[in-house]
């Protein structure tokens, strides 16, 4: 007779046994996942597990110790509050880029009915916290990714929210020009150069490329969407990026060659800069 007690114990020591950091919380995530429910893996020792649930836990431990992230295993991870969708496909939503969602809201805190568009939007996370946020914002998220835009789809729903999906490239000037008068632009580019990709934790090397990859120095689509979309954004309006360590003094060159002024950085928790911020000037 197996209870959540031997589970819990065991994934715990298979998981530390591999160096897996935080193997206690890990493995308590997927017990929950194993259960489909809420459950404290403490309170609920005792519950018996069926072998069934025992050789499902065991195949999710088996792709967690050879390195495959936790939140495709789950199939579901937490951004800015909310539950997200995941897969292989999509980027994996990560705290760093709830300071990006945060220098928006407090941008957009005294606006009317602001349009907004979140480029590369992948899972749809930055999208719909905002529109969760500014309920009578006008937002639409754009995605080239047919894979990422299926779960996108799922997180509007799944979040009640009204964002509005495009699928499409950011890149493409018919994309471009469908939009107009826009008072934010925010985006999580690909933003990993050609070193980063070297040295990639094993984790983050089962996340899309297209999705990471920036350029040989990871600023391809910084300088393409201050470029191209720079024409949509009303003068006054804002672009916000989430960037890389180390690329906000390239980031700035690109805004302030396009006239972007009032240039402005944002750090995460752990005090490295994660957003370059720009206003569009008079040309």
């Amino acid at each position: 007779m197996v209870t959540v007690r031997d589970i819990y114990a065991n994934s715990k020591a298979i998981l530390k046994a591999k160096g897996i950091e935080n193997y206690r919380f890990e493995a308590a995530c997927i017990i929950e996942s194993l259960f489909k429910t809420r459950i404290n893996v403490l309170i609920n020792s005792q519950i018996i597990v069926g072998e069934s649930q025992v050789k499902r836990l065991q195949e999710m431990l088996n792709k967690r110790i050879e390195g495959y992230p936790l939140q495709y295993i789950l199939g579901e991870w937490e951004f800015y509050g909310l539950p997200f969708k995941l897969g292989e496909g999509v980027l994996i939503p990560r705290p760093d880029t709830e300071t990006l969602v945060d220098y928006v809201l407090e941008f957009a805190r005294d606006m009317t009915d602001p349009k907004i568009v979140d480029l590369c939007s992948g899972s749809g996370c930055i999208a719909i916290a905002i529109d969760k946020n500014i309920p009578n914002a006008q937002i639409h998220a754009v995605e080239v990714s047919q894979g990422a835009a299926d779960y996108l789809r799922q997180n509007i729903e799944l979040n009640s929210s009204a964002v509005q999906l495009v699928v499409g490239d950011v890149l493409d000037t018919n994309v471009v020009d469908s939009f107009n008068e826009l008072d934010i632009i925010v985006s999580n580019p690909p933003y990993l150069t050609d070193e980063d990709f070297k040295s990639l934790q094993k984790e983050v090397s089962f996340e899309p490329k297209m999705a990471l990859y920036g350029g040989e120095e990871g600023m391809t689509f910084y300088r393409e969407i201050t470029e191209k979309w720079g024409r949509s954004l009303k003068t006054g309006g804002l672009l916000a990026f989430e960037i890389g360590i180390k690329q906000e003094d390239s980031v700035k060159e690109i805004l302030e060659q396009n006239s972007f002024r009032d240039i402005d950085y944002r750090c995460d928790l752990n005090g490295i800069i994660r957003v370059v911020a720009g206003i569009k000037g008079d040309k």
